[in-house]
């Protein structure tokens, strides 16, 4: 079981690699909406604390 998960690992690490070489501009826009997620949820979170508190 372990070795499965280290050769879909690897897999995934030569995948992210290759998109990234070959496309690179797809690559960066997938980054960009990543950290647009994370930071629309902190935002969130941080509206919703405030409320919280007040």
């Amino acid at each position: 079981m372990a070795q499965a998960k280290k050769v879909v690992l690897w897999m995934l690490v030569v995948f992210v690699l290759y998109t990234i070489i070959k496309t690179p501009e797809r690559a960066a826009d997938l980054v960009q909406i990543g950290f647009q997620g994370i930071s629309d949820a902190a935002d969130s979170i941080g509206e919703f604390m405030t409320e919280l508190v007040t």
